[in-house]
């Protein structure tokens, strides 16, 4: 079957990073429509070989879409998204906007998920990002050998998560500060280059506590009982792309580590088994894994090769992640359509 899908945002950068995965995976055949707000449209932009000319959004954008996958601004999903559901789309909300609406679910496909899957009923879905679906990967690996006792993670957020304004940001301070010229503060309100900040300036449009909720709300909605409570520390680190995150595990009981390389070199995760090797944000640029590395805590090793306490690091490419786990979240959804006819 020959599916319309609509990318609305898709000059933003989770959108180009989406159109490549679409373009990858079994829906590539697929009738692709790219929608932005007006003062894009008109834009040449490709998805695949082919060219297209990118469309100004409207009320009447989703007539016979299967797939509408919100990309852009905030704003954008929210004045649409009921336009789209309407219309008979199923909608997928990568822009943020829908993660605490009543009846949308936060899913992912790649691990045990909570108590809820997606029916008829269901209005949207919100695959997780990719801080979150990393943690859940890890951890729900881990869990599955002995309960967790203990566990907290502290991860480093890149500018690509405020998109092109934040990348662009970050670029102009670094230029700046090597020029001994004032440096734009518009999107962190605050020196994001060569710093590391636990708060955005005052002013700035979104704060850190925004970015740091979202990953909890995402990895409780995809563990359910089922993962261990999480401590979390966000940080704004002063890199362009590429998420990287240290976790700290304590198990209620030693485990052997060849068990623990072979739980975390499982699906979706690439186990760095090198000492002179690291995970890190540029290695991770393009990779569809999470790439881990294993560093049991010294003191907690036993004699027979077994551990309860260790640390973890993991870094992923946040854009690529995100943007493959939506695309699998389309395909689980495609059960939920009718054959034959556009819903």
């Amino acid at each position: 079957m020959s599916y319309k899908i609509a990318l609305a945002g898709a000059t933003s950068l989770i959108g180009r990073e989406l159109k490549d995965a679409l373009t990858e995976s079994s829906l590539a055949g697929a009738n692709f429509v790219l929608l932005e707000e007006a003062e894009n449209q008109g834009q040449l932009d490709h998805i695949g070989d082919e060219v297209t000319v990118v469309q100004a959004i409207s009320d009447d954008s989703f007539e016979g879409v299967d797939f509408t996958f919100f990309t852009g601004r905030k704003e954008l999903t929210e004045r649409y998204w009921r336009k789209a559901l309407a219309a008979g789309s199923t909608v997928l909300d990568l822009s943020g906007a829908l993660d605490e609406e009543p009846g949308v679910l936060v899913r992912s496909p790649w691990v045990v998920e909570g108590e809820k899957s997606p029916d008829l009923l269901t209005k949207a879905v919100v695959p997780a990002g990719a801080a979150a679906l990393s943690l859940a990967l890890i951890v729900g690996k881990i869990a599955e050998l002995a309960e967790v006792r203990f566990l907290s993670a502290t991860v480093m957020q890149p500018a690509s998560e405020f998109g092109k304004a934040g990348l662009d940001e970050l670029h102009q301070q670094t230029v700046s500060l090597l020029s001994f010229q004032n440096m734009p503060q518009a999107v962190f309100e605050s020196q994001a280059a060569f710093n590391v900040l636990a708060n955005l300036g005052e002013g700035a449009p979104v704060q850190l506590g925004v970015f740091e909720r979202r990953i909890r709300r995402h990895y409780e909605a995809l563990g359910g009982k089922h993962l261990p409570e999480l401590r979390l520390q966000l940080l704004q680190a002063p890199i362009f792309h590429g998420i990287t995150m240290s976790l700290c595990v304590e198990l209620d009981r030693a485990v052997a580590l060849p068990l623990l390389e072979d739980a975390l070199g499982g699906e979706h995760m690439d186990l760095v088994l090198e000492e002179t090797d690291s995970p890190s944000n540029v290695a991770a640029v393009g990779q569809n894994d999470v790439l881990l590395w294993l560093k049991p805590e010294p003191p907690v090793v036993r004699t027979s090769g077994e551990t309860s306490r260790f640390w973890i690091y993991a870094a992923c490419d946040n854009l690529r992640l995100a943007a493959l786990n939506a695309v699998d979240c389309a395909l689980d959804l495609r059960r939920l359509r009718p054959a034959g006819q556009v819903q």
